[in-house]
């Protein structure tokens, strides 16, 4: 795979969201990319790392933990490559990404959890255990791999940069393993350090705590559940140095503003894009925008991978009924 082909994505200006937000505000469309979402970045610099050193040899297994999209763009690369992938999702899954890893040929195994390396029912642990157990697997580790921060720092960041002709002030995004933000903060803290890196992540994720040096709970953590961000631990591909604030918001704050967004704009939210709307709409007043903000808004997917999940019209119609 060529690399030139990997992101270059638009920062394309919504005039509906600066004129109700009073600044000018872009969205990152991260779908443009290869594997649709911004983990195609990701995939990219953990395979070309692994083969260059020598972590795996030709007809092997990449192995991953996934809530999906990085698992979908390490598959679509492996099959080109010709390598296997064997991806472990959470039985939270939606059902269009399980989907299109069967159709890139991943073998799946669902978890009951994503709760780190500590647990032993959790993705990570299993998908360690898996690679560590078989030959010539490799598993590729994005919550402690460095080649998912730097896959930001020197593609994603760069981009918005020159995109914005080196006028953004703000970059918000969702938290799910930190190395976009991460990536994307250092980046820009090293061209102007005012620049504001924000994260979201959903109510009871412990990465605001982590970033005010508050204790972490030790007894099992339960958080809202927003696919494909919010952590009941802390990977090491976060950097809390990039990072000036972190929002919460509920998952029903985020299918509301979903839904909100489709009505106006005639476009379906992922997930996590949803939810950095949701958290600019709760929290707007303490944003505090001035009309001369250039806001960065990080998209990473499209909403057509959460028909199911997050634009169920039977929900929909059954939640607006009551409102």
């Amino acid at each position: 795979m060529n690399k030139l082909l990997i992101g270059n994505t638009p920062l394309t200006k919504s005039d509906y969201l600066s004129r109700k937000y009073g600044c000018q505000i872009f969205i990152k469309e991260e779908y443009y990319n290869p594997g649709e979402s911004s983990k195609y970045r990701v995939a990219w610099y953990m395979i070309q790392d692994a083969i260059k050193k020598g972590y795996i040899h030709p007809g092997g297994t990449f192995v991953e933990a996934s809530s999906g999209n990085t698992g979908i763009s390490l598959a679509l690369l492996a099959k080109e490559k010709g390598f296997k992938t064997v991806i472990f999702v959470t039985e939270s899954c939606s059902q269009e990404k399980l989907d299109i890893l069967e159709e890139y040929g991943a073998k799946i195994q669902l978890c009951s959890n994503g709760n780190g390396l500590h647990d032993f029912n959790s993705t990570q642990y299993l998908a360690q255990s898996y690679a560590a157990n078989h030959p010539n697997c490799y598993f590729t580790n994005q919550y402690y791999n460095s080649a998912n921060i730097k896959a930001h720092y020197q593609t994603t960041g760069p981009e918005i940069w020159t995109q914005s002709l080196g006028r953004i002030t703000h970059f918000i995004a969702g938290v799910g393993t930190g190395g976009s933000i991460s990536g994307v903060g250092r980046y820009m803290k090293e061209k102007n350090p005012q620049v504001q890196i924000w994260g979201i992540e959903p109510t009871g994720s412990i990465y605001d705590l982590f970033l005010k040096y508050k204790s972490i709970p030790e007894s099992e953590i339960k958080f809202d559940a927003i696919e494909g961000i919010g952590r009941t631990f802390i990977p090491g591909s976060f950097d809390r140095n990039a990072v000036d604030a972190i929002f919460q918001i509920s998952q029903s704050e985020c299918k509301q503003m979903a839904w909100e967004y489709q009505d106006v704009a005639n476009e379906l939210l992922g997930y996590s894009s949803a939810a950095v709307l949701a958290a600019m709409d709760k929290y707007v007043h303490k944003m505090k925008f001035s009309s001369q903000d250039l806001v960065v808004l990080y998209f990473p997917d499209y909403g057509d991978r959460y028909m199911h999940k997050l634009y169920n019209v039977k929900e929909i119609t059954e939640i607006r009924a009551i409102n």
